[in-house]
């Protein structure tokens, strides 16, 4: 009892003292530390990177604990001889099809990212993925992309098994094993809208909103999962302002994410799931970066309810059939921001199919829909005051080896900030946004 009781007490201990370094915050990635650790190929839990396996997404929940590498033991000590450590290269190449006034076309970023790693077991139970980026668009500092700090556990109810755990993140998602939750969506990779590609000028908050996060998380006989975090405010490393009174979160953030995966007779797979987060903000321009500074005694409220699924078909020869589907419904009042017509909805839609070809190569076709209802305070930027944006995004892969990836992708848009033409009331239409982008990645 004693043994058990230090050992929780250490486990403790050891997550939030880490959570002292890293309740803060491009794309998460497959990293080769947990290839060294486990003594598996990354095709063990990736089909090609980020997405993950059924044994992959095991890995995870598990809290990245499994490991073949020799141990240093001690009484209540559980130590990895050698740290987890990994390195990320990224390097782009961007032709826009018609180049904003100002800003140069046919950019070149090297690197466009640069990321080290910390992923991997802590002691028996507990394990981490902690990316920290440089990245020269968010001016040329370092900052923590993302953690996920976790405490995982097994046992039973009944014959049914148990798996649980606490983590400890920065962002909702982050702890998500399915690629149609924020944080793992397609692309995975894309041009810096700060580097002179303009994007569109909306997005539902689930998608950006950035903090520390304590969640508790359970899967009960491999098919029912359900997960709860709060999130606050918090600094997103080096570059980034602290927390003040305008643009900072009201209490706490609740998610919520609900899910039921099943292992098909033709061999498919299946995930239904929903997740939901409630936020207020206080003060501060609103999440899409309109309107005034607002109030400190207001807050803009969100709503976000989405439903998600997962469909994955094995085709032979080591190939694959991947369908992702989410739908995102948004709320708002903006009683900070936008206190003349505060209410207002934003509907997203984001479909993506892809066809994996043994591990070295994958064709990717994705859809994508923003509507919401005018307002003419909050879009006074767009012609007909509308947020909507819709168009697709193709992309093909090579991986001549399983830590490397060239990718070359190409983004139509038919709809941009609430028009076809013209949208800006200057003569730029959704086509002129058109984007090229290749890119390489380099994982070591």
């Amino acid at each position: 009892m004693h043994s058990v009781t230090s050992r929780l007490r250490l486990s403790i201990l050891s997550l939030l003292s880490l959570a002292v370094l890293a309740l803060t915050s491009m794309s998460a990635q497959a990293v080769p530390s947990f290839a060294r650790q486990t003594g598996m190929s990354c095709q063990s839990c990736h089909t090609v990177f980020p997405e993950l396996t059924a044994f992959g997404r095991s890995f995870k929940l598990n809290g990245y604990t499994m490991t073949s590498l020799p141990q240093i033991k001690g009484k209540d000590l559980s130590l990895n001889k050698a740290l987890p450590i990994s390195v990320m290269l990224q390097t782009g190449v961007t032709h826009l099809n018609k180049g904003v006034s100002g800003k140069q076309n046919n950019s070149v970023e090297f690197p466009q990212a640069f990321s080290i790693y910390y992923a991997g077991a802590l002691t028996d139970h507990m394990g981490a993925f902690l990316q920290a980026t440089y990245s020269q668009p968010d001016g040329g500092g370092f900052g923590f992309d993302m953690a996920d700090f976790r405490y995982a556990n097994r046992s039973s109810i009944g014959d049914k098994t148990l798996v649980y755990g606490v983590t400890l993140n920065n962002m909702p998602g982050m702890e998500d094993v399915w690629n149609t939750t924020p944080t793992w969506k397609y692309p995975y990779a894309a041009p810096d809208t700060e580097n002179g590609i303009p994007g569109p000028g909306s997005d539902v908050l689930v998608n950006s909103l950035m903090g520390a996060g304590l969640g508790a998380y359970a899967l009960l006989d491999n098919q029912w999962y359900g997960m709860v975090s709060f999130y606050r405010t918090a600094m997103q490393g080096s570059g980034a302002a602290a927390p003040n009174i305008t643009g900072s979160i009201n209490g706490l953030a609740p998610y919520v994410r609900l899910a039921w995966q099943k292992n098909l007779s033709n061999q498919g797979y299946l995930e239904i799931g929903t997740y939901a987060l409630r936020a207020a903000y206080i003060g501060g321009q609103n999440v899409d970066g309109q309107g005034a500074l607002g109030l400190a005694s207001a807050s803009d409220k969100y709503f976000d309810l989405a439903v998600d699924a997962t469909y994955q078909l094995p085709m032979g020869n080591s190939n694959q059939f991947t369908l992702h589907a989410v739908y995102v419904h948004e709320k708002q009042t903006l009683d900070s921001t936008v206190a003349s017509s505060p209410n207002n909805t934003l509907k997203q839609t984001r479909i993506d199919g892809n066809y994996e070809i043994g591990h070295d190569g994958k064709f990717t076709l994705g859809y994508f829909n923003t509507q919401g209802s005018t307002n003419a305070t909050l879009y006074s930027a767009n012609r007909t005051n509308s947020p909507d944006s819709a168009g697709f995004i193709a992309e093909a892969d090579y991986l001549p080896w399983e830590n490397t990836k060239f990718s070359i992708q190409y983004t139509n848009y038919t709809k941009f900030n609430g028009a076809s033409s013209n949208y800006n009331s200057a003569g730029r239409n959704a086509s002129d946004n058109n984007t090229l982008y290749l890119n390489a990645w380099w994982m070591w």
